[in-house]
């Protein structure tokens, strides 16, 4: 008794002490795994490097700024020269070949009244001439001070002088007049004569030097058209090709380290934890691919622990369970007639409840290997008929039971598949025990293969409540099962036997999947290359 007492107390030592442990595993993991800042080189890259996304959304509006505000200036620049040509053609041209005429007939004015003077010298027609000299006089005077160029105020002031002369003439005429003197009229009629005709000499050259004046203005502001097509096409077309590549540009930059992290995301999801990804630019994004790659880091230590933890209590359960089954078998084995039944059935039970934790402590430490890489695969060309024929074989017993029909639908002259027959024999039994077990009594299970495309196509069919859309991706993760819960034959189980299957199909170079719905029943195809 005393024996029995101290072996009981050190196995509740080794269980407490166990139990401790699995407590300090998954309560204080190791301080090194929660690293507190990320890695300070990759921040400074990623800051000193690159522009931020603020600076390079203000770097191109500023850009695109800069250039309508050159297009608004040069736009300004070119109305102000158009108008000020515009301006000069219309004050100064144009008023000084309307004065031109002015001159001219105010010019005529005098003659007559000179001529007509001379012949009646009469007194009102002397006050005329006055008059219409006077109106000459300050019409020349506005010209002179309008005219624009040297050339256009050395002709004017040319029509001045030979107008001086010529009203000085008539003057003296008009005085020989007035005191009755005579005088040599035809000596005064030919000065008079040649002064007139410089004068329209001098207008005459003043006309075709403004109008040469209007062309070549026009000719400028023609050029200056021409000139801002030009530089508003070039200016147009850079405002056009930065207002589309600035945004394309900008928002390739952003969203190309936000594909590149939903993918790794993706991965995550399947359990892959790479913590690789290298994003320097923009820096805010950079700053999440750190904190992605220290997150990435720590789940990828926390799965390990995890498995290792797995693999760890499955070893550590496995030899008590199997002390427990020999143990059991040994009571069963020497029990007498006088035993009870009901002593008999509790072993009995605890027998079968023995085999099954021996399966699911199997179960978790192949799902280890797996996942760790550590699984030895023995590959060597098999018949995949004879491996199915006895998967088949080995369920007819609970499909029987349960009045579930099994059916085999495949050809006897399948080729041959390079495969390791051990654990593609493992997989058939999970997946086709998995059916029987999931499809209610009275139900059908077709297992069918077929060769097609240079590979054996497997399938597993059943008439279950079938499996909803959403889960056909996650029933093949550990610990995963279909979430459909409102049937009467639910059953559980432990959501490692088709992660199982995915592994071994993986690792012999197939694909694996389903196809279901809500009440249509399940179909799980394998295709395993030859």
């Amino acid at each position: 008794m005393q024996a029995e007492s101290k072996r009981g107390s050190c196995r509740l030592s080794r269980k407490s002490h166990h139990r401790r442990a699995l407590q300090i595993i998954v309560l204080s993991p190791p301080p090194e795994l929660f690293p507190k800042r990320f890695p300070q080189g990759c921040r400074t890259k990623s800051i000193h490097m690159r522009l931020s996304i603020f600076s390079r959304l203000i770097s191109g509006y500023l850009a695109l700024f800069i250039l309508m505000a050159a297009i608004g200036l040069y736009t300004v620049l070119q109305i102000r020269r158009v108008d000020a040509i515009t301006r000069d053609i219309m004050e100064v041209d144009n008023l000084i070949l309307d004065s031109e005429k002015q001159l001219a007939d105010s010019l005529f004015s005098q003659i007559r009244y000179e001529r007509k003077y001379i012949i009646t010298k009469d007194p009102a027609l002397y006050r005329h001439f006055l008059a219409a000299g006077s109106d000459y006089s300050a019409c020349l005077g506005r010209i002179i001070s309008a005219a624009d160029s040297p050339v256009k105020k050395a002709f004017l002031l040319g029509a001045e002088g030979h107008y001086r002369k010529y009203r000085t003439l008539f003057e003296e005429e008009a005085k020989y007049i007035q005191d009755n003197k005579h005088y040599s009229q035809d000596w005064f009629r030919g000065e008079k004569a040649k002064a007139v005709e410089a004068v329209m000499e001098d207008l005459k050259e003043l006309r075709l030097q403004c109008r040469q004046d209007t062309y070549s203005k026009v000719k400028k502001l023609r050029q200056a058209g021409t000139d801002a097509r030009k530089f508003m096409a070039v200016l147009g077309g850079a405002a056009l090709f930065i207002g589309v590549a600035m945004p394309l540009f900008i928002t390739k930059s952003i969203t190309r380290p936000i594909f590149l992290m939903v993918g790794r995301t993706r991965e995550i999801a399947n359990g892959i934890f790479k913590s690789d990804l290298n994003i320097s630019s923009p820096p805010e994004i950079g700053e999440l691919a750190g904190a992605f790659n220290s997150m990435c880091g720590k789940l990828s230590r926390l799965d390990k622990m995890k498995s290792d933890f797995f693999s760890s209590m499955s070893h550590e359960l496995r030899t008590p369970l199997a002390s427990i089954k020999e143990g059991t078998n040994l009571l069963l084995d020497d029990l007498g007639e006088e035993t009870t039944e009901k002593r008999r059935k509790l072993l009995t039970i605890i027998s079968e409840e023995s085999d099954r934790l021996i399966g699911l402590v199997n179960s978790l430490m192949d799902l280890s290997k797996m996942e760790a890489g550590m699984m030895d695969f023995h590959f060597a060309e098999s018949d995949i008929t004879r491996l199915l024929d006895k998967a088949v074989a080995e369920t007819e017993l609970l499909s029987g039971a349960k009045g579930i029909v099994l059916e085999r639908e495949y050809e006897r002259d399948l080729p041959g598949i390079r495969m390791d027959e051990e654990r593609m024999l493992q997989a058939l039994r999970n997946l086709i025990g998995n059916a029987v077990k999931f499809t209610p009594g009275m139900g059908t299970v077709t297992v069918s293969a077929a060769e097609v495309e240079g590979a054996v196509k497997i399938s597993v069919s059943d008439t279950g409540p079938g499996i909803p859309t959403g889960d056909l991706s996650l029933i093949f993760e550990k610990f995963q099962q279909s979430s459909l819960t409102d049937v009467p034959y639910r059953t559980k189980g432990t959501g490692l036997g088709l992660a199982i299957v995915k592994h071994v199909i993986t690792a012999h170079g197939g694909k694996v999947w389903a196809e279901s719905g809500p009440g249509k029943g399940s179909s799980f195809f394998i295709v395993l290359p030859l």
